[in-house]
């Protein structure tokens, strides 16, 4: 009897207690329990995404090799599947990587083979090219008193002479990143190898390792995730190859110098939303103004604003509707988190991962 009745003043006890919890909530306004359970989840997300981050710092290489070889994964694998209709799995493979790799060491080959051959004549052109700069500045309406130019070319002489040390150590450091990059690079090709080759059949191993129930959620997630970032891929590089050959034929007809290396320029730029392609065009526009006058110059300025136009309500959105589309802002937002965390390459991966966590959410917040 005594452990019945100690037991329902228990549960009398409980009941009140938890009486009192609904009542305490009723006196919390109901936007305030949302923000607070909105507060606490946020937090929860950007702690992981924090640790995740911390984390693949640790292996900047690896990941920068696994990104470079689903890269491509999603531009070649394509030409593979057409290949292998022809020939065995293994030679269509080897076909559709060799012959990329051919074709980019050939391009980089012509770009150098240009811009040596171009040195010479662009060196007397650039000191040509200073002059009229500095006579334009003193001109009307800038007025720039040419002591002050003077100064100033003296001033950067001295900072490079003084700090020649510092420069040469930079460099080194510079090589070793080199290595780096052949390191990344060879360890992205072995990747997209296996990749290309095999990728349905290791995420068949992979699926069948999780458990039962959670398969179809997983599945669904990975589809969407990599026709997004397939879809991403293939859009930014005909984006790309777009503002490059448009920018190339302007450059061309305006005879600015290192036309296809400043061609080159612009294209890989492009892979950098939003500030990439400014500043490979801005360049474009200083070697215009130094090597053919400011009437170069501003023609190229225009076209430049022309071609901006053309890509961003034209191109942009006809080709990257194959992707999630996300907002300017967020694509904005997306490339400065990204760059302030990994730099260059954090503004280059920024905007497809952003792309890839959307779609994933959407597909399994949709359901199958």
């Amino acid at each position: 009897m005594r452990g019945g009745r100690r037991g329902s003043v228990a549960a009398a006890r409980a009941r009140a207690a938890a009486a009192a919890a609904r009542a305490g909530d009723e006196l919390v306004h109901p936007g305030l329990r949302l923000a607070a359970g909105y507060a606490w989840r946020l937090l929860v997300v950007g702690a992981v995404v924090y640790v995740a981050f911390k984390v693949l710092g640790r292996f900047e290489l690896v990941a920068i090799a696994v990104f470079l070889g689903l890269v491509a994964t999603a531009l070649l694998r394509p030409l593979a599947d057409l290949w292998a209709r022809l020939v065995p799995r293994p030679l269509a493979v080897a076909l559709a990587l060799v012959g990329s790799i051919v074709v980019v060491l050939g391009l980089l080959a012509l770009v150098g083979s240009v811009a040596a051959g171009e040195a010479g004549r662009l060196v007397g052109e650039f000191r040509g090219g200073v002059g009229r700069i500095s006579r334009w500045l003193e001109q009307p309406p800038f007025r720039v008193r040419h002591g002050t130019l003077q100064g100033l070319h003296q001033k950067i002489s001295s900072f490079v002479s003084a700090h020649r040390a510092a420069l040469i150590s930079r460099a080194l450091s510079g090589a070793n990143r080199v290595v780096e990059a052949l390191t990344a690079a060879a360890l992205a090709l072995f990747c997209s190898v296996f990749f290309i080759y095999g990728g349905d059949r290791m995420w068949l191993w992979f699926h069948a390792q999780l458990p039962e129930a959670a398969r179809p959620a997983w599945d669904r997630a990975a589809r969407a995730a990599w026709a997004t970032f397939a879809g991403y891929t293939r859009g930014i590089i005909l984006v790309a190859a777009s503002n490059a050959t448009l920018v190339g034929i302007a450059l061309f007809v305006l005879r600015v110098p290192l036309a296809l290396p400043l061609t080159v320029l612009v294209f890989f730029a492009t892979f950098i939303p939003l500030i990439g392609a400014p500043i490979a065009l801005a360049v474009a526009t200083v070697v215009a103004l130094a090597g053919r006058g400011p009437v170069i110059a501003a023609a190229v300025v225009v076209l430049i604003v022309v071609i901006g136009q053309i890509e961003g309500h034209v191109l942009h959105p006809l080709v990257m509707s194959w992707a999630v589309q996300l907002h300017p802002v967020v694509v904005a937002i997306s490339v400065i988190a990204g760059s302030l965390v990994a730099g260059v390459v954090g503004a280059i991966v920024a905007v497809p991962m952003v792309s890839v966590a959307w779609s994933v959410l959407r597909s399994l917040r949709h359901g199958p």
